[in-house]
């Protein structure tokens, strides 16, 4: 991903899939996640091909400052980086998408 340079779409989605793996690996993450996407373990995959799902996994990592510093540390980006892949990415709802 480069530096000082607009976040591409395919990049975008790449640090959402590394937050998805992320969040997966992680025991207190992911019932979390599960609990307040209504999402069984069994169907992210599933899910995963849904327009705003990866913008969801953004979403989560980004709304717990804790989980997003955890992750940027992880993934070796800026916690800022985090926000901009989630506002390149669609969120799955025309009325909102700003990737559009």
């Amino acid at each position: 991903m480069a530096k000082g340079k607009a976040l591409s779409r395919q990049d975008a989605e790449a640090l959402a899939i590394g937050a998805l793996s992320y969040v997966a690996a992680d025991p207190v993450l992911l019932p979390r996640f599960l609990a307040l996407t209504g999402i069984e373990a069994t169907s992210i995959r599933h899910a995963a091909q849904e327009p705003g799902f990866l913008a969801g996994v953004l979403g989560f990592v980004a709304a717990h400052e804790p989980t997003l510093i955890g992750f940027a540390e992880h993934a070796g980006v800026e916690p800022a980086m985090v926000t901009e892949a989630l506002n390149t990415l669609p969120t799955g709802d025309a009325r909102y998408d700003r990737s559009t």
